[in-house]
């Protein structure tokens, strides 16, 4: 049941590989948790969802405990599992409709300074084709505001490297493509790369269409990509910041675009949301630019 309702994902509803991995594993520990307590399917009462709920979010079931977002997104897929099963007439109802996953705490997108990225970005390198390869791929993820998946997917009919109007395109969530602007500073980075870096690692292996290799000669993975970026922050030598991930960068794109005076939906488009509720939250994290413009804008501020 759990695999026909995962192809249903892949095929109706075009989920990426990635959420699917994420479904697949919250659904086995959902499987184990109804098998250790002797229970199938049509069994299923909303009483024995919030049993689950409470078992995961304090680890009772022998896992390990879950955030509440992490509780949120496995009981998502637990209640998509039963709407699915309940659709295929598998069972009569969803038991996980009436329980309500735990509240998540509302935590501000962490978000570097200008002249922290500037730190982080001069520390990737430019030696060698690892070096060369770490600064395009960090100039890109902060240039565009791209997910870790969506610059180690990319492939090289993806980049539009025009002097004028250059631009990338990325695959993201659900399937659904953009087109994002590429700024002068990380076309020039990607350029140095593919010129000077990328032939050299793609000699080792059988020939991809992927912008970042590995020394192999193959598609760079996130955990490659990640380490990266450790390796640059090490070097760089951030004050007072002891975790920076790919995402801090993506929220360090959406956060320095609206302290510009960027608007909130072009952001939102950029970002690839699907909701503009989603980007709204970079706005909170801007205090003293909004307490600027309203002080600047307003007759009767000062």
């Amino acid at each position: 049941m759990i695999e026909g309702y995962l192809a249903y994902l892949r095929v109706e509803r075009g989920l990426a590989e990635n959420s699917l991995s994420a479904y697949r594993r919250d659904l086995a520990r959902y499987q184990a948790f109804l098998t250790a307590n002797g229970l199938v399917v049509e069994q299923v009462a909303p009483a024995h969802v919030a049993d689950y709920v409470m078992a995961i979010r304090t680890g009772a079931d022998g896992g390990a405990p879950l955030s509440a977002a992490s509780t949120a997104r496995s009981l998502a897929a637990v209640r998509g599992l039963h709407k699915f099963l309940e659709a295929e007439q598998v069972t009569a109802s969803n038991p996980a409709l009436e329980v309500h996953p735990p509240s998540i705490p509302d935590r501000l997108p962490k978000a570097m300074t200008v002249p922290e990225v500037e730190l982080l970005l001069a520390a990737a390198g430019d030696d060698g084709p690892s070096g060369l390869r770490d600064r395009a791929l960090l100039e890109l993820l902060y240039g565009t505001g791209a997910r870790i998946s969506e610059a180690v997917g990319l492939d090289v009919d993806d980049l539009d490297l025009d002097p004028e109007f250059g631009a990338v395109r990325l695959l993201g969530k659900g399937s659904k493509e953009r087109i994002v602007p590429l700024g002068s500073y990380a076309r020039a980075a990607v350029e140095a790369y593919l010129v000077h870096a990328r032939p050299l690692l793609s000699a080792s292996g059988r020939g991809t269409p992927a912008v970042f290799l590995n020394l192999r000669g193959r598609r760079l993975s996130r955990q490659s990509a990640w380490a990266a970026l450790q390796a640059a922050v090490a070097r760089a030598e951030l004050p007072a910041r002891t975790h920076v991930s790919p995402h801090t960068l993506r929220h360090s794109f959406a956060t320095h675009l609206l302290q510009g005076g960027a608007d909130v939906r072009v952001v939102q488009e950029l970002l690839g949301h699907a909701s503009v509720t989603t980007t709204q939250i970079y706005t909170r994290v801007t205090p003293d630019h909004l307490r600027e413009v309203y002080t600047t804008a307003h007759p009767r501020a000062l």
